[in-house]
């Protein structure tokens, strides 16, 4: 299993008018936490483009369980439960506040494509062969 946390700092722009962060914000806080796991890989999403496939998203599940508030800080917890066999790469995400509560859990599943074909691929070999010491 590979398992990456990401803090982030709620600032008032991410909150409604009763200081709490308003939901849609939470699909950016998955990419954040995708983004920060792909790069302690050694990688960037750019990496991965320069290798010819792109990354869309085909699937979003979120659970809300507590509010984040402004200015608290949360904790992205992003993993991998399994090691991607095919053209499909599923991230699982928990979210923590300061108190270490359990405010939102999710997943997101993205698919691997040819960029210019737009037909699934499979992982970057490169990328496969960092993730299998953690499986």
């Amino acid at each position: 299993m590979f398992v990456t946390e990401t803090q982030i700092r709620m600032h008032y722009a991410l909150t409604d008018q009763m200081g709490v962060v308003y939901y849609g914000n939470y699909a950016q806080f998955y990419e954040i936490g995708r983004t920060e796991a792909i790069r302690q890989l050694g990688y960037t999403y750019k990496d991965i483009e320069a290798m010819g496939i792109i990354m869309p998203v085909v699937e979003m599940n979120s659970k809300f369980l507590r509010p984040a508030k402004y200015d608290d800080l949360i904790t992205v917890k992003t993993t991998l439960r399994e090691l991607p066999t095919g053209h499909a790469i599923n991230f699982f995400f928990e979210i923590f506040n300061e108190d270490d509560k359990l405010l939102n859990a999710g997943n997101v599943m993205l698919y691997f494509m040819e960029a210019v074909t737009m037909k699934r691929s499979k992982m970057p070999d490169d990328l496969k062969a960092k993730l299998k010491g953690y499986f």
